[in-house]
This record gives C-alpha cells, sequence and structure tokens, in this order.
C-alpha cells in the first residue's frame, strides 16, 4: 500500500473523528436546553460513518479508502423527565423535558474519538518517517 493511500485512509479517519468530537461537544453545550427554536428539548446527535471503498482492489484484493460521514442522526429516545413545577418549561403535570444527553455516555465517547484521533495521528506520523528513511536509503 502507498504512502499516498495511507495517508488519504488516516485523513478522512481523521476528518471524520473531528466531527465526532465536535458534534459531542455540541451534545455537552446543549444538555440543558429545554426549548430549541423547533420546539420541545434539544435532541442527542450522532454522527453516522461508513467506509469509503476503493474504486478498484489493489494486487492483494485491498478495497478500503478511508471513511466518510453519511451524516448526523437525531437520537430518537426520549428526554428525560424532571419534576420541577416552578420552572417555565414545565408541563402541566409540573415535568420538564430535558435532553436526552447522557454526561457520561459522551465524554466516554469523546475520550473513544481523541484515541481513535491520536492513532490515525501516529499512522500519519510513521509512514512519513518511513518514506524519510526510504528516501535516506536511495541516497545511500
Amino acid at each position: 500500500m502507498g504512502i499516498f493511500i495511507t495517508l488519504r485512509i488516516s485523513g478522512s479517519a481523521l476528518t471524520a473523528e473531528r466531527l465526532r468530537m465536535d458534534t459531542i461537544a455540541n451534545n455537552l453545550a446543549n444538555a440543558t436546553s429545554t426549548r430549541t427554536s423547533e420546539g420541545g428539548p434539544y435532541q442527542r446527535q450522532v454522527p453516522v460513518f461508513a467506509p469509503r471503498t476503493a474504486v478498484r482492489p489493489d494486487r492483494l484484493g485491498f478495497q478500503g479508502a478511508g471513511v466518510q460521514v453519511m451524516g448526523i442522526n437525531v437520537d430518537p429516545s426520549p428526554p428525560r423527565l424532571v419534576y420541577e413545577p416552578g420552572h417555565p418549561d414545565a408541563n402541566p403535570a409540573g415535568y420538564v423535558a430535558y435532553p436526552n444527553v447522557n454526561v457520561v455516555t459522551e465524554m466516554v465517547d469523546m475520550i473513544s474519538a481523541t484515541r481513535a484521533y491520536e492513532a490515525n495521528i501516529t499512522v500519519i506520523n510513521s509512514s512519513r518517517n518511513m518514506a524519510i528513511k526510504a528516501l535516506e536509503i536511495g541516497r545511500g
């Protein structure tokens, strides 16, 4: 597999993981937003990824070409209901609908996205170092 293919694959993963981290940050920022312009509480967002396949497999049959973002879906799980009769967004029974964002889940996802991002940075750096060593061997 050529260095440029490796860089393209890792680059697509970096882009995807960055979007994942941005989405998680948005979820955390809106974890207590009980009112949105669409009405109702904020709903958790989740990015959807899919493998990007090469147009032609290489001589070893490898077809991978990275990852692509298919979109950002809204988590359909119901909001958390909390009894707060004095809240301006409370329903007639006194319950407030809070977003379906679980801070612990978001933090675990953030750690996972960060580790995946770091792993792809390591791949890029290793590819660069191998290319440099190959050039040094060619000169010597």
